[in-house]
């Protein structure tokens, strides 16, 4: 399972990105949010949950650098947000 540190590391974003994810980490909600993001209810572990969003966030990465027209910049940030929430919480936890 990726850890948290190796998964902050490995993401190479735009400072504008991560500066808009980090000012949303103040009004995140995991019970709004989460379920609405990765399509199930609470209740999976946090583990699971950053793997989940990992892999999204890549696939929207990806579609943010070949200029695909199915991008969202805004579920971009959402996906972000989310991420850097529940690998704050994944360290919390272990």
């Amino acid at each position: 399972m990726t850890n948290a540190h190796s998964t902050t590391n490995a993401l190479r974003r735009p400072r504008i990105l991560v500066s808009a994810a980090r000012h949303g980490c103040n009004t995140y909600n995991r019970a709004r949010d989460l379920p609405r993001l990765i399509g199930f209810a609470l209740g999976g572990n946090v583990q699971t949950n950053v793997k989940t969003l990992t892999d999204q966030e890549h696939q929207m990465e990806e579609k943010r650098k070949t200029g695909d027209a199915a991008y969202s910049i805004t579920r971009h940030i959402e996906l972000l947000v989310a991420l850097l929430s529940e690998m704050k919480l994944q360290k919390i936890t272990t």
